[in-house]
């Protein structure tokens, strides 16, 4: 186990020293693949998803999926250290993708390397993805098609080794109220500006119906609104956007339903592909996480989970808090205790069955 940790840092010390931003994942793809090769696994590639089974896979048997990401989103300005640098000071490993979502991502993939020879009562298959950051159509969607049916999937995040049992959706709707042009200097015309108005105050007010018991409230906000074109003209339309936190206690199309219940505009979503998540309470993996006394929690974060449709936990070494940052870091200590975790819940799993 100690070799597959230090194995672990120096790979996540490659990855982060190689420009994986989204959609120019191919490098980081060729050097997680020729890991898995020398490690004696036989791997599969869709673009720059590379993906593998346990070496003695039975198709009679369920499957756990082992899933993070290698894309990571560009660096800010404030970095005073190279983003593509893997610096090593007190203990931190810096570097662009470190915490999110690299430190899990390697954890995951020596823990499948730990027991990849092992015969199980389930069958596992690793998913080093891409394209998670924009949740795009050629990362863990574009793989899904490929794989067999999940019995469960485990999302590997930076969520402080806690369990994400439920995670929120996403919805992105314009909203579009139609008036009548008109002259400003005469009373004409009916102002689309005023017209939403009412719509507008509706939404800074607004509370869903519906409560999870993990995540809270949904939320609804106003983010941008676009109106006019000439100060002298009264404008005859106005699109407003929503950005829409949808809970388990809703799929995005009963929120929209709900949203068009109480608001005058028409609404249209630009994608109903980002849902929420919430594990099923009759799921097996419950025992593991009660035997364990794995602390759990609602994540207002989005990840692959939203793309997964089927039973998921997302879990992981790091900080959501670090991710995106300035100087991103994982602590070489949290590696450790991720692989640790994986194997030990993994364990737990395959003992109880």
């Amino acid at each position: 186990m100690d070799k597959l940790k230090e194995e672990a840092k120096t790979l996540l010390k490659q990855l982060i020293e190689t420009p994986s931003l989204s959609r120019e994942e191919d490098n980081t793809a060729n050097i997680i693949a020729d890991y898995l090769l020398r490690k004696g696994v036989e791997i599969k590639r869709k673009k720059n998803n590379i993906w593998a089974v346990n070496k003695h896979f039975d198709s009679q048997k369920p499957t756990i999926l082992l899933n993070s990401h290698h894309d990571t989103v560009k660096p800010n300005n404030g970095y005073t250290k190279d983003p593509f640098n893997a610096i090593t000071e007190e203990g931190k490993l810096y570097g662009l993708g470190s915490n999110d979502a690299g430190g899990c991502l390697v954890s995951l993939i020596a823990a499948f390397v730990y027991f990849y020879d092992h015969k199980l009562p389930f069958n596992l298959i690793l998913a080093a993805t891409a394209e998670e950051e924009i949740s795009g159509r050629e990362g863990i969607a574009y793989l899904l098609e490929e794989l067999p049916k999940i019995h469960l999937a485990i999302v590997g995040e930076p969520t402080l080794l806690d369990v994400a049992v439920a995670e929120k959706g996403l919805m992105v709707i314009d909203a579009t109220i139609t008036g009548k042009a008109g002259h400003a200097a005469r009373n004409e015309g009916i102002n689309a500006l005023y017209e939403a108005l009412p719509d507008l105050n509706t939404i800074k007010d607004y509370k869903f119906k519906k409560v999870s018991e993990y995540l809270g409230e949904s939320k609804v906000s106003a983010t941008i609104i676009q109106s006019g074109s000439q100060h002298n003209v009264v404008p005859d339309k106005c699109v407003y956007t929503l950005d829409v936190r949808v809970t388990d206690s809703y799929t995005l199309q009963e929120a929209l339903d709900e949203l068009k219940e109480v608001l005058k505009a028409d609404l249209q979503p630009r994608s109903m592909r980002l849902n929420s998540s919430a594990l099923p309470k009759d799921h097996d993996i419950w025992k593991v996480i009660e035997t364990m006394h794995l602390k759990c929690y609602g994540s207002p974060t989005l990840s692959d989970q939203a793309l997964i449709p089927y039973p998921s936990i997302k879990i992981g070494p790091g900080d959501s808090a670090r991710s995106h940052t300035p100087d991103e870091f994982i602590y070489l200590e949290e590696i450790d205790q991720g692989i640790d975790r994986y194997v030990e819940i993994l364990q737990h799993y395959f003992d109880q069955n």
